[in-house]
Formats: C-alpha cells, sequence, structure tokens
C-alpha cells in the first residue's frame, strides 16, 4: 500500500495537472515547449548521451510547467527525473513554483519523490536563474542552475552555465552522499539556424564532492571529468 507520503505526493500532481485552463491568464492560454539540450557526449568514460527540456500552458500569470532531464550510457538510461509544477508570476520576470518530482528507478537505483519549491527568472545582469528546493522520502534536497546568453552576433551565442546539486542526507541506495553533491560548468557555443533550431558544441567540467565522489570510486568512477558535447536545441 502507499504511505501517506506518496497518496500526497499523487494528490499534488493531480491537483497541479487539474488547474482550469479559465484560471490561467484570464482567458488567454499560451504554451511553448523547448528541449534545451539534446546531445551526445564524449569524456574518458565514455560516450553517453543527455536530455534536458521543459515546457509550460497557461497564461501570464498562471502556468503549469513540466521540466525533466537525464542522460543515458551503453543504451540505457542511467539517471532520469520529471516535475510538475504550479508556476505563479510574483513579479516582472519572476515566478515562484511549486508542485512535485520524481526520480525514475533506473539502473538498479530505487525511485524518490520529492515535494518541489522553486523560484524561477532573471536576475540582475540577465542571468537566467532556477532555484529548487525539495523534501521528500530521500530527504531534503536542493538544485541550482544558473546561466548567461552572450550573443556574438544576432545568430551566435556563447552560453556559461552551472548546475549544482544539495542533498540533506546521504543515500547510498543511489549513491549520494550528504551536502554538496556536484558542480556542473559548461560552455556552449550554440548557432540559431532559426528562432526553433539551434545546434551547438560545448565543452563541459563535471565533478562530485564528498559522499557522491566517495561512492563514484567505490562503483569504479570518476569524481570528475570533462565531457565534449554536440547537440541542438529544438523548441516550438
Amino acid at each position: 500500500m502507499m504511505n501517506k507520503h506518496m497518496q500526497f505526493l499523487l494528490a499534488v500532481v493531480a491537483s497541479v495537472a487539474a488547474v482550469p485552463v479559465y484560471a490561467m491568464g484570464g482567458g488567454e492560454r499560451y504554451s511553448s515547449v523547448m528541449l534545451d539540450r539534446l546531445e551526445v557526449r564524449n569524456s574518458n568514460a565514455g560516450n553517453s548521451s543527455y536530455w534536458e527540456g521543459q515546457g509550460w500552458v497557461g497564461g501570464d500569470l498562471d502556468k503549469a510547467w513540466f521540466k525533466t532531464q537525464g542522460d543515458i550510457r551503453q543504451g540505457k538510461a542511467q539517471t532520469a527525473d520529471a516535475q510538475l509544477l504550479y508556476s505563479r508570476a510574483i513579479a516582472p520576470y519572476w515566478d515562484a513554483q511549486f508542485g512535485a518530482r520524481h526520480d525514475f528507478a533506473l539502473n538498479g537505483q530505487p525511485a524518490r519523490d520529492w515535494l518541489a519549491f522553486a523560484f524561477k527568472g532573471l536576475a540582475p545582469y540577465r542571468f537566467d536563474v532556477d532555484a529548487s528546493a525539495y523534501l521528500g522520502n530521500g530527504g531534503m534536497a536542493a538544485r541550482l542552475k544558473s546561466g548567461y546568453t552572450l550573443l556574438l552576433t544576432q545568430r551566435l551565442s556563447l552560453l556559461p552555465e552551472i548546475e549544482a546539486n544539495l542533498y540533506g542526507k546521504a543515500d547510498p541506495a543511489r549513491a549520494l552522499g550528504s551536502g554538496l553533491s556536484n558542480i556542473d560548468l559548461t560552455l556552449r557555443l550554440r548557432y540559431e539556424v532559426s528562432r526553433e533550431f539551434a545546434p551547438y558544441v560545448g565543452v563541459m567540467w563535471s565533478n562530485k564532492y564528498g559522499g557522491t565522489a566517495s561512492f563514484a570510486r567505490q562503483n569504479g568512477e570518476r569524481a570528475g571529468d570533462v565531457y565534449y558535447a554536440a547537440g541542438v536545441r529544438i523548441w516550438w
């Protein structure tokens, strides 16, 4: 039987998904779907693939958001998560978001479910920020993403980005230690063939810390690596 926590998480997801269309932005409804990263990677550990995408539907003030990211190695998904969120505009360029996140059971690791709270928007100097906090059967966690788009020409852009993940307690079943788990620093060079289609190349420095690094070494993996990537951003 599902415990009360799981029942509550499912109720949150159901309530977010059932937000009525007429409540989102006073009758005017818009939508957007973006695969910000759909890429292949090469590193000392071998080749892999990675995706990161999001989509929303709603009006100027209220939206329903969906976010997902994950990676594939040797034809098998290694990690993947998905979030379903209700989003409310609280200031110019800033939204507060609330909903649920699900980490899928993959690669011999158990699933995890979380309540999700986030602030997403544009910080001073035009830095994109997506800061999330999670509470669930894996304890507490946080994820911070931030990036900047430097226009070199009208079509060519340089995009430095950072992602950091933190966990309130160790989760050996998912090879995660407590505290700072990992930091990924990425630099991409993207060319917009059109606004909807933009191929890119990039390099990413990734490093695990603390208990997460120890788990990686125990499993015969590297705690840090450099990845070279080629991919495409697609949106509609």
